[in-house]
């Protein structure tokens, strides 16, 4: 699956965990049924992690001191507890 070559090849584990802790913790981000999660890396290796309910409603935002993920960003999917790559979709 293309998501497990994201994290292994981006060393993004951390990412998928982000996304399932959140989802599980989360009221506002456990309601929508549909999820479009945003990780987007500045020049300085910080980021930010956000979560859309599907119609461009923010429900969530992460800020990350650093990050190693070697795109300046990547979006994912979450719907029925998975979570996919928009080309899986």
């Amino acid at each position: 699956m293309a998501r497990k070559y994201v994290a292994d090849q981006g060393g993004a584990y951390w990412l998928l965990d982000a996304i399932a802790i959140t989802q599980r913790y989360e009221k506002k981000v456990a309601a929508a049924a549909f999820r479009v999660w945003k990780l987007t890396v500045k020049p300085d290796h910080s980021g930010t992690l956000i979560c859309e309910d599907g119609d461009c409603n923010i429900v969530y935002t992460q800020t990350l001191e650093f990050t190693d993920f070697p795109l300046p960003e990547i979006t994912l999917y979450f719907q029925n507890n998975t979570i996919f790559l928009p080309s899986e979709y």
